[in-house]
């Protein structure tokens, strides 16, 4: 549950204001909630931080979105499940909890295990070069939603979505195959490749196979955009140009499809990757704290610029 002075928090906000925002301003500010988790050294306080970001994530996401909605807060149900939670404090229009559909809090519980930590992205970088600092550990996880914001990163199963409704139906999937193929044209086949894998990504297949499960049981109206991504998939393997540089469908070709067939609207895709990186994030933090002895994260640069550089004055410079 949340303090009530962070609920009135969310009545500043704007119900048109990015669901991603709320989440980076309500993470920041449960420092000055919590002082109790403030002592990045003290075991026992990093333990009761990571219990609680990982509680209270759901909770703050889910009240982002019933600000976009203008509807009420639900609380969470303590007789309810980690991912039955979620589907409750979103979807329930009052703390009596509806009907949960058990796959789809099977589908979100997938989503959440294969988004939960992934090496040393740049969302994960940035928290734990955030924590080597010493900052209190809220800031360093908002550090990380700032990080994941980015569409190059967390908004990439948003963009995807947005892809497959531009091509629109199978009968233009050959066009935007050479568009995507035409160095001049901007357009860009979204949810293929990865810097790490170079074949295919596993977990895309494991999500495939729960859009499969979720979209038969539900004959749901996204079948349509599914199976135009799995035609998509199709045609782009067999395409020279994809196999010889290796672009695979990865893990946000298909997640997006899944997060719309369970109602999550566009703009809260980027909050459901939060929602799960952020047991990651508490990991790595925890992990770089656990010897009470951080040394703050320094980058160098390599300067590869002119050895000697002649000064103009101000006045003959063009």
């Amino acid at each position: 549950m949340l303090h009530n002075g962070m609920l009135d928090f969310f009545q500043g906000f704007r119900h048109d204001a990015h669901p991603m925002a709320m989440l980076l301003a309500a993470v920041g500010s449960m420092s000055s909630h919590y002082h109790d988790t403030m002592g990045s050294n003290d075991v026992r306080a990093g333990e009761t931080f990571v219990h609680r970001i990982v509680a209270k994530i759901p909770t703050i996401a889910a009240a982002a979105y019933k600000i976009t909605k203008e509807e009420s807060f639900v609380q969470p149900n303590m007789s309810l499940g980690y991912c039955e939670n979620v589907l409750h404090m979103f979807f329930s229009l009052s703390d009596k909890p509806s009907t949960i559909d058990p796959l789809a809090a099977k589908a979100l519980d997938l989503l959440f295990i294969l988004h939960a930590d992934h090496e040393q992205n740049c969302s994960t970088s940035t928290v734990r070069m955030a924590g080597s600092s010493g900052t209190n550990p809220y800031s360093a996880i908002a550090a990380g939603i700032s990080a994941l914001w980015g569409p190059a990163h967390g908004g990439a199963n948003e963009a995807v979505l947005k892809m497959l409704e531009e091509i629109g139906h199978s009968a233009n999937i050959k066009k935007y195959i050479a568009k995507a193929k035409d160095k001049d044209d901007a357009f860009r086949l979204m949810g293929f490749g990865h810097r790490v894998y170079k074949n295919f990504d596993p977990r895309a297949k494991i999500i495939r196979e729960m859009c499969h499960q979720l979209l038969q049981k539900n004959d749901n109206k996204n079948a349509p955009l599914f199976e135009l991504a799995l035609e998509l998939e199709e045609v782009a393997l067999k395409d020279e140009y994809f196999i010889e540089k290796n672009l695979y469908p990865n893990v946000d070709f298909y997640s997006g499809i899944i997060y719309r067939a369970l109602g999550i609207p566009a703009s809260m895709l980027t909050v459901m990757f939060a929602i799960a990186r952020t047991v990651g994030w508490a990991a790595h933090w925890k992990e770089m704290m656990k010897d009470g002895h951080v040394r703050i994260s320094r980058p160098r640069q390599l300067y590869t610029g002119p050895k000697k550089r002649d000064f103009v004055m101000l006045d003959e410079r063009v």
